[in-house]
């Protein structure tokens, strides 16, 4: 089966939506004064699944742009990862281990990094299709200023997801096109993205 592509219009709106993802962070983070600098912990190391196949080719676009020695390294770390992943999950384990993007502390992906990745950390809401109001409390070290500076949780600020899911969701379909409903479900992480190559297409008879 042959790849999926992002097309070019279609890959700059997801970076703008990434943008704007960044700038309602930062907004959130600064009201709440949540820096990662100094932080005793690295959120690459936590166990996120993604969801879209339009993300999974956008994360493509990034790697095909580095050097072949670098792509080796992160595919073995890939490797790595959904090993290790996997025999956790099967002893009850919720995995905690280094993304395999990650150098030195860094992501070597930065500007190709996914939506979860962009969206971890600062308090957060999310109003589902069905009318269900979400509340995310953000990272440990979040948790720890909100409970210090606030007298309850939901007097903090937080980044409302709604609009950028919905974005997102929208980029979905119009990626995926009148197929969209053949594609199986998706629930990766980004080393298991890795490691089974680009996203494909499906063949159907009309192909």
């Amino acid at each position: 089966m042959k790849e999926l592509f992002l097309p070019p219009e279609l890959s700059c709106e997801i970076g703008e939506i990434y943008e704007s993802m960044a700038a309602d962070y930062d907004t959130v983070a600064q009201a709440v004064t949540l820096t990662c600098r100094g932080c005793p912990d690295n959120c690459c190391d936590s166990y996120f699944l993604h969801y879209t196949y339009s993300e999974w080719a956008y994360l493509w676009e990034g790697i095909r742009a580095l050097d072949d020695a670098r792509i080796d390294r992160i595919m073995q770390r890939a490797r790595d990862y959904v090993t290790q992943s996997r025999l956790l999950i099967g002893q009850g384990e919720r995995p905690q281990i280094m993304c395999p993007l990650n150098e030195k502390g860094l992501c070597s992906l930065y500007e190709h990094r996914l939506m979860i990745c962009r969206t971890h950390g600062v308090p957060a809401t999310l109003t589902r299709p069905d009318g269900q109001h979400l509340r995310f409390p953000g990272c440990f070290r979040c948790q720890e200023i909100v409970q210090a500076k606030y007298a309850a949780e939901t007097e903090a600020p937080a980044m409302d997801r709604t609009i950028l899911y919905k974005r997102l969701a929208q980029l979905e379909s119009r990626f995926l096109g009148d197929k969209r409903g053949l594609f199986p479900k998706i629930k990766l992480t980004i080393a298991e993205m890795i490691v089974g190559g680009p996203p494909k297409d499906i063949k159907t008879n009309r192909d």
